[in-house]
């Protein structure tokens, strides 16, 4: 067999960078792709907060600390539920339209050059129903199917 006639392979330093930039891709999560299926968490606030509803950028911000205040300028008090809760998943995914590890990675770089601090985390849906019962501004999400009594539920636009 002629040299000539070989297969033409990648230099191994280029199959090895194009290998990592996919698997990174991955991991950080693209945008979520659009489906309709019913949501799997509803948006809480505190009853006296004046806001009835927020876009999907917004609220993004809210919890993604490029926003501080509400619209109204009341102070903001976003909380989010443990890591591996299906109720963070749905948010996450639908709300900043990235993996929950991609958003982790967001924060500990803007903890790492001083940028802020995320938001609180707290164990489940009860949790985050108390905290934002007892906090004015607060904002938080849980499942579905959860009793959101003493709190409102707030409406997100796309």
């Amino acid at each position: 067999m002629r040299p000539s006639a070989r297969t033409p392979r990648l230099p191994r330093r280029r199959l090895t960078l194009a290998l990592g930039l996919a698997l990174a891709s991955a991991a950080l999560g693209g945008p979520a792709p659009a489906r309709a299926e019913p949501a799997r968490f509803k948006v809480v606030i505190h009853e006296d907060c004046p806001v009835t509803e927020l876009s999907r950028e917004q609220l993004s911000r809210l919890f993604l600390g490029k926003a501080a205040e509400w619209p109204d300028g009341t102070r903001a008090d976003p909380v989010d539920q443990r890591e591996g809760s299906a109720a963070r998943e749905a948010f996450t995914h639908a709300v900043h339209r990235r993996s929950v590890s991609a958003v982790k990675l967001q924060w500990q770089h803007a903890i790492f050059s001083g940028r802020g601090v995320p938001p609180r985390e707290v164990s489940g849906d009860a949790a985050v129903l108390e905290h934002v019962r007892t906090h004015p501004g607060a904002v938080g999400y849980v499942s579905a199917s959860a009793d959101v009594q003493g709190a409102r539920v707030l409406s997100v636009k796309e």
